[in-house]
């Protein structure tokens, strides 16, 4: 948490030497703006690596989402139109227990279940826009929460404090919590006594998608606009702030205050690579070093405790 801490530090330093007005207020805030984003959909994905699993259809839950919303939004029956916050997160609900009836129910590694997920989801949005961008308004709420300010500060950012806030309620002080943590350190022992596995797991991936639809939506209220491929860049960010965050890929260790930590580290990173023009591929090979980096540091450090 320190070194995290200490490099965001070190990255606001270094912002200043490219960008003169990287430590001003109004762009700090802003970067914790952006980094709401990030935060919320890393909530979930943290959930479930705790859990030794890991999502890969984040990227388009979050695009399918947006369509859903934004389509719902426009639509001439005025029932449709008010419900579009609540059906985008239905989409995220939906999403959530397939991919749990493929990993706890039938067993299927949950990185090649997902993956399919993701893939079905593309193919499904492709096909109901026709491969281009859906018309209909961002629902105001959404618009309000992801750029409106109170007090001078983000409202999206004031969002992320308060999920934060009742994620580590939710780790520390529940029974949900306690299993997570158990079943990312030894399923087969949390099995034999007497617990509900499969309940645990489906309730984990059930709130991934929904944290990934929530942060979509607030991401759709910011942009003004929902697109294919909208989610794409999201992935390796994602995993990567929670990673940072020192949540380990094999599950059963990490907190929140991390991953809440490692969101702000990767968006403050993004924005000092986009000030150096950096190429999107580029971005994603930084991205994946990181990854590749604490996953050697997890292992060594694994090693020496004889784990």
């Amino acid at each position: 948490m320190l070194l995290i801490a200490l490099g965001c530090v070190a990255l606001l330093l270094g912002g200043s030497l490219l960008y003169p007005g990287f430590l001003k207020p109004g762009y700090i805030l802003q970067q914790l703006q952006i980094a709401a984003f990030l935060g919320i959909i890393a909530t979930g994905a943290m959930l479930v690596i705790l859990l030794g699993e890991i999502d890969l259809s984040v990227p388009w839950t979050i695009t399918g989402t947006a369509i859903v919303v934004i389509s719902a939004s426009g639509s001439s029956n005025p029932l449709v139109a008010s419900l579009a916050i609540p059906l985008g997160l239905c989409l995220g609900i939906a999403v959530g227990l397939l991919n749990a009836i493929g990993v706890a129910v039938f067993r299927v590694p949950a990185m090649v279940w997902t993956l399919a997920v993701n893939a079905m989801l593309f193919g499904a949005a492709v096909f109901y826009t026709g491969n281009s961008r859906p018309n209909g308004e961002v629902p105001w709420p959404a618009t309000q929460a992801a750029t409106g300010r109170t007090f001078g500060i983000p409202n999206a950012f004031l969002v992320w404090l308060v999920v934060a806030a009742i994620t580590i309620w939710v780790l520390k002080r529940t029974v949900y919590g306690n299993y997570l943590y158990a079943l990312g350190n030894s399923r087969r022992a949390v099995f034999l006594a007497g617990a509900r596995v499969r309940l645990v797991m489906v309730a984990t991936f059930v709130l991934a998608g929904v944290f990934s639809s929530f942060g979509a939506i607030l991401l759709l209220g910011y942009t003004n606009q929902a697109y294919q491929g909208m989610g794409d860049p999201y992935l390796m960010p994602v995993i990567s702030a929670v990673v940072i965050g020192g949540t380990s890929i094999q599950g059963g260790r990490g907190n929140y205050i991390g991953t809440f930590a490692g969101a702000i580290f990767i968006t403050l990173l993004s924005s000092i690579l986009s000030v150096m023009q950096m190429p999107p591929a580029a971005r994603q090979i930084i991205f994946g070093a990181i990854i590749l980096v604490m996953l050697l540091v997890h292992g060594l450090t694994n090693k020496k405790e004889g784990i």
